[in-house]
């Protein structure tokens, strides 16, 4: 046989290789032009269709990841936050963060970019060839406690152990039923056995989950593996949803306050109290109380009584 009597379109739809099936026309045209090697050409076809299957395995995972939202680390602003910074998170973004079966609790109040950095790191570990769920917190109780009540608890786990990587968002922002540590914690422990990657983010210290879910007992325990090879991240800063209104900025002083005298030069002043200025056209009542008398005139001496003999 020939080589020019092989159909090329249709050996490498048996070998799928979609991409490959595309391009190769276009690869010859160019391999003629530019006269390259045997091997260039087919080194170029292998990495054009090796680069069209990442992109697509990262275009399918993350549609099935969950997310709300994509974005990237690129697209965080660490201009707010004196706690966070770009270096705390090097090690979370890197494979190591899955293959070590690492841990993140995320936490501050609401608008710091808990959620944005979660998505972030899950988003990166599709990147770095794994597979990641984002869940609230309150899907993921809802969903165990209904399969627990029905007695699929163990089924309904499989979908929250499997993934490589789990983010688990809004611990604490909304209730959830008497059963809510319980199931939480066969999830935190199924993993935590496993050694798979968890992300936590919560508006609340870990201290505070016992209240949220209704056992100090369950919830400690279920930091406690989520810590063991984990770290707590405190996010501060301004709300990036209402910074442009400054509704974080410490309050300014009120129209109207009175004019303070700098006395210590250089930091604090030295008094407990400001020094007020004092008007250059207003006089104490001690300088007006040392003021010598003044001299009667003639006409009020002529006016006055006269005095007995």
């Amino acid at each position: 046989m020939k080589p020019t009597d092989i159909n090329l379109d249709v050996m490498l739809k048996r070998l799928h290789l979609a991409n490959a099936r595309r391009c190769w026309r276009d690869l010859v045209s160019r391999a003629e032009g530019e006269a390259w090697s045997c091997r260039d050409f087919l080194a170029v076809l292998i990495a054009e269709e090796v680069a069209h299957r990442t992109q697509t395995r990262i275009q399918r995972l993350s549609r099935r990841g969950g997310f709300p939202f994509l974005k990237t680390i690129d697209d965080f602003d660490f201009t707010y936050q004196s706690t966070v910074k770009l270096s705390l998170l090097g090690s979370a973004l890197s494979p190591d963060f899955v293959t070590d079966g690492r841990c993140l609790i995320l936490h501050g109040k609401s608008g710091r970019g808990k959620t944005h950095l979660a998505v972030a790191i899950g988003y990166r570990a599709i990147q770095n060839g794994f597979d990641t769920l984002f869940v609230s917190a309150a899907e993921l109780i809802e969903d165990l406690s209904a399969a627990s009540r029905d007695n699929r608890l163990a089924d309904a786990l499989g979908r929250y152990v499997a993934p490589h990587v789990l983010v688990v968002d809004e611990v604490g922002y909304l209730s959830y039923g008497p059963d809510a540590a319980n199931v939480l914690y066969h999830v935190v422990r199924h993993r935590h056995q496993a050694q798979r990657s968890m992300i936590f983010t919560s508006n609340k210290h870990p201290d505070a989950w016992g209240a949220v879910l209704h056992d100090d007992d369950l919830a400690a325990a279920i930091v406690d593996r989520v810590l063991e090879r984990g770290r707590l991240l405190l996010l501060d800063g301004p709300s990036m949803r209402t910074k442009h209104l400054g509704l974080d900025a410490p309050a300014h002083t009120e129209a109207g306050s009175h004019q303070v005298v700098r006395i210590s030069g250089t930091g604090r002043s030295e008094f407990p109290e400001p020094t007020r200025v004092k008007s250059p056209h207003r006089r104490s009542r001690n300088a007006l109380a040392e003021r010598p008398p003044r001299r009667p005139t003639p006409l009020a001496r002529s006016i006055a009584p006269a005095t007995s003999a």
